[in-house]
């Protein structure tokens, strides 16, 4: 295996139209939250917020595809929040999440590999099922998750449709979004069982650590693998540790600070647009923002000691990239061919 060069770790890509993105994100999370709170209905914030992700799909620049991969995002996290939230209601959740979640894990990477969804892989919708699901719930409140996801998620959707209209208005006829080169069919199979296996393992390790939150090492151990080439991979999870480590700092700052429910939604639709504007333009940044924006909604709806919250987030975080890397080298393509290498 080659050295991974330390100017591969700090490059900053540039992210044209990356405030589009950002805009359209964090508006979505603000009137989300905002609307939330108002009902004093706070406990459903986790809900809202994977709905709202819908709005980081699709690139910056409005286009038909753009909108497609919207609609479909939507209804995929909509799906996944409903698995989640159903899961959540079994008395035996624990046991069940693992594998439900590396079922997810397996096809997202599968549906993202073949529609050429940005951002790629299955992240998102192992976010929203495995931590969904460790929430425990009722039947009345999973119609509730499935409700206010689908208000988000559709909110999202329109707004990328409204800046289309926009565009398409200031600018004519909207453009089709450049399709990047899928990776070859075989690699497609590959791709969804390394996703299913990592998660399964992370899963299985953290829930036996018994740190109490082994969703994070789920959604750690996809983050790798969701990038194609094994240096762009061991960058994602170099990236993914440290800028946890930053951003675990910048959240114990921000959790000490015990802000009211309107100010934690204003940082929170802040950091949202922080993390939008810097994401592809070096992960490892994004995540010293990402990390007190997961944990702040975490608290908002099911507040938890902090001091255990952040050792959680560090050492399942590094158990997941673990298991991710470990997945990444072994399954790597030895003989790759084309433009694209997993």
């Amino acid at each position: 295996m080659k050295r991974l060069p330390p100017r591969r770790l700090l490059r900053l890509a540039p992210a044209p139209g990356a405030w589009r993105v950002a805009v359209r994100a964090a508006g979505t999370v603000l009137v989300a939250l905002s609307v939330l709170a108002a009902l004093d209905r706070l406990d459903l914030a986790a809900y809202a917020t994977f709905g709202a992700f819908a709005s980081v799909y699709g690139g910056a620049v409005p286009s038909r595809s753009r909108m497609h991969t919207q609609v479909a995002a939507a209804a995929m996290l909509v799906a996944a929040v409903t698995t989640g939230a159903l899961t959540g209601t079994l008395d035996h959740r624990a046991e069940v999440v693992v594998p439900v979640a590396a079922v997810w894990a397996a096809g997202a990477a599968q549906l993202s590999d073949r529609l050429a969804w940005r951002p790629p892989g299955p992240m998102f919708a192992v976010f929203a099922v495995a931590t969904c699901a460790s929430i425990p719930t009722t039947l009345p409140t999973a119609a509730a998750a499935l409700g206010v996801a689908t208000a988000t998620a559709g909110f999202a959707v329109l707004s990328g449709v409204l800046e289309s209209v926009l565009v398409h208005t200031r600018h004519g006829r909207l453009p089709d979004r450049p399709v990047h080169p899928p990776p070859p069919a075989h690699r497609h199979v590959v791709q969804a069982v390394r996703c299913g296996v990592a998660v399964l393992l992370a899963g299985t390790l953290a829930t036996w650590s018994g740190l109490g939150h082994p969703y994070w090492a789920m959604i750690a151990s996809v983050v790798p693998l969701s990038l194609p080439g094994l240096r762009h991979q061991l960058t994602r999870a170099v990236h993914r540790v440290v800028g946890t480590v930053v951003g675990l700092v910048t959240a114990a700052a921000l959790l000490s600070l015990h802000l009211p429910v309107p100010a934690t939604v204003l940082v929170v639709a802040a950091l949202q647009a922080t993390t939008e504007l810097l994401v592809t333009r070096h992960y490892g940044l994004s995540l010293v923002f990402i990390t007190p924006l997961a944990l702040l909604v975490a608290q908002l709806g099911h507040p938890q000691p902090v001091p255990g919250l952040l050792v959680s987030r560090l050492v399942e975080t590094a158990l997941g990239v673990a298991v991710g890397v470990v997945t990444a080298v072994l399954t790597r393509d030895r003989h790759p061919s084309g433009s694209r290498t997993a």
